[in-house]
């Protein structure tokens, strides 16, 4: 699996970026927030969400591990693509879509192109509980540095063995206790719940 590129742009458009690295030219996919990020740069780090069919293979590349979360995150619902998901971020900010699945600001999400009243109803009813526990009710800031280090928790007790799944609710339930956690703390009070 690829977490990142990292490398020199050798193209950039709104909806694309060639990044390369060790003399081979990645394509990725991107969203308009991506490509301000980008923009005017000569090299970057960007984080890629891999996708494997039988007849293609893509990345999807982001600026920013939080824009990649909620990326996956709206790739969860079902019914919302990836095409659909990068339409999103580029039509709205993170803390915009955030705001307005919490919020439950449905015409919000209508707005964007190819979100209809069902979708954005489903986006709303699927995602709400996991933002907000994921932002501890509280700002963008804490969900992105709470994010990473639940991340990391996480990759690390799967390696030892633990079905994501289980892991995923004894690290949540961790951070729900103690927010501001250190990782090897989080990974220390989830092994004893599992």
């Amino acid at each position: 699996m690829i977490d990142y590129i990292k490398g020199t742009i050798t193209e950039l458009t709104p909806t694309e970026v060639v990044i390369e690295t060790g003399n081979i030219g990645y394509v990725a996919s991107i969203s308009l927030q991506t490509y301000s990020a980008l923009d005017h740069r000569n090299d970057a780090k960007v984080y890629i969400h891999h996708i494997l069919r039988e007849d293609e293979e893509l990345f999807y590349g982001f600026a920013t591990k939080d824009e990649r979360e909620l990326f996956r995150l709206l790739i969860g619902v079902s019914g919302v693509g990836a095409a659909t998901a990068r339409m999103m971020l580029s039509s709205l900010t993170c803390e915009e879509i955030r705001g307005a699945i919490i919020g439950e600001d449905v015409n919000k999400i209508k707005s964007v192109k190819g979100i209809g009243l069902k979708s954005a109803q489903r986006l709303i009813i699927e995602l709400k509980d996991k933002i907000t526990r994921g932002a501890g009710a509280d700002s963008g800031a804490i969900f992105v540095s709470n994010n990473e280090i639940a991340e990391e928790a996480e990759t690390a007790l799967v390696m030892l063995g633990f079905s994501k799944a289980a892991v995923g609710k004894a690290v949540a339930a961790v951070l729900k206790k103690t927010p501001a956690a250190p990782v090897e703390s989080i990974i220390k009070q989830a092994l004893q719940m599992l």
